[in-house]
């Protein structure tokens, strides 16, 4: 299977690009490979179109941006549903509210190019199937809870189908009828004068805004809208080894789609508590120990406690200086797409005791003269 070209790439711009450079770079290529304006090139064409508007699709929304940037065409495998955040393969469709600014135009490309960003598609868009909207939410958890995973409970608020209606919006016993300006169409025709001459445009409808229907009696429950708030419990699980700010993704845990359309997706963005402790450096854990004079100088086994509450023993050289670093392999965080765990690393920190006993300050003293050293003046305060 063909590897996918990068999504910065295909549209021609680089990762810091706006979104007002996405959409003129994605207007300007969507124009150049629509099959209707290479007719002798249709294939290849087509192909090339596909490409940039998935890209674009996925690059225009802000929250699928986010999850490209952060682990790519395979999305967060393993914690994220199945095939990544952008569903298996990929996936496209002609956009058209990116040319509603451009006014009259829009209308024109449609008639210039059969239709490829044309008003039928609208149409669809406004009466067909729609997904729910896609939702937001943000958990603090534990580093604990970051390093081992963790299964939690969390309450939304969503729109979900009204049981009363079955969605459709309309009194039970009734039921919504086509709407008589736009003939169930969600949009009415004009003929208007352009540069190019006449050209026929299409609108949406002021009856039915759009969804080509009309409900005389609406649902009392949802007051015609189809939906009711509701708060469900949702339990989501947490990967080992996930960073602060990252995103997990539910599929289908959104609001409700339109018109029997899916559910949209909820956007689980984690925060990680700052510890007393460990900090992380990429897939490292890192920590201070402290250790005594006699320890540093002579060596000794420490015992180091990890962040899964277990303890690693780690011998020490003798002539240990403060600072000095010490790794224990693949103790660390694991890594969420891969198999590689990173490494414990911990800095000793040597602490001088701030209170002697006579005998030890003797012992001390006696060291000193060993050591050519002048011995300390026997002046309060000075060893404790």
């Amino acid at each position: 299977m063909a590897t996918k070209r990068d999504y910065y790439e295909v549209l021609g711009v680089n990762k810091n690009a706006t979104d007002d450079e996405l959409k003129k770079a994605y207007r300007k290529l969507a124009k150049k490979y629509h099959p209707d304006a290479n007719p002798d090139n249709k294939a290849e064409a087509e192909a090339k179109f596909k490409e940039v508007n998935e890209a674009y699709e996925n690059l225009s929304d802000p929250q699928k941006r986010k999850m490209y940037d952060q682990f790519g065409h395979d999305g967060p495998q393993g914690f994220g549903g199945a095939g990544g955040p952008f569903g298996g393969g990929g996936y496209y469709s002609y956009s058209t509210s990116d040319f509603d600014d451009f006014g009259d135009l829009g209308d024109i490309f449609s008639s210039f190019f059969g239709g490829g960003f044309g008003s039928r598609s609208s149409s669809r868009k406004q009466t067909g199937p729609r997904k729910g909207a896609d939702l937001n939410f943000s958990m603090d958890i534990t580093f604990e809870q970051a390093f081992l995973g963790v299964e939690k409970e969390i309450i939304v608020t969503r729109n979900e189908t009204c049981d009363a209606c079955h969605g459709n919006g309309a009194k039970p016993g009734t039921s919504v009828t086509k709407c008589p300006t736009c003939n169930g169409t969600g949009q009415v025709t004009a003929v208007q004068n352009t540069i190019l001459g006449q050209m026929q445009t299409r609108r949406t409808c002021t009856t039915c805004h759009g969804t080509g229907e009309v409900i005389k009696e609406p649902c009392e429950k949802c007051h015609g809208s189809g939906k009711i708030r509701k708060q469900p419990k949702i339990k989501v699980k947490i990967p080992a080894g996930i960073d602060d700010n990252q995103t997990v993704v539910l599929r289908s845990e959104g609001e409700s789609g339109e018109k029997g359309g899916p559910r949209g997706d909820l956007y689980i963005t984690v925060r990680i508590k700052r510890h007393s402790i460990y900090t992380r450096k990429g897939n490292q854990v890192m920590c201070e120990i402290p250790i005594t004079i006699t320890q540093a100088t002579l060596g000794a086994e420490l015992e180091i406690p990890m962040v899964d509450g277990t303890k690693e023993k780690y011998k020490i050289p003798e002539g240990t200086q403060t600072g000095a670093k010490f790794t224990i392999r693949n103790k660390g965080f694991k890594s969420i797409n891969s198999s590689n765990v990173g490494d414990f690393i911990f800095t000793v920190i040597v602490q001088t005791p701030k209170r002697l006993t006579k005998e030890q300050r003797d012992l001390l003293m006696q060291l000193a003269k060993t050591m050519n050293e002048q011995p300390p003046v026997k002046k309060r305060g000075l060893f404790g």
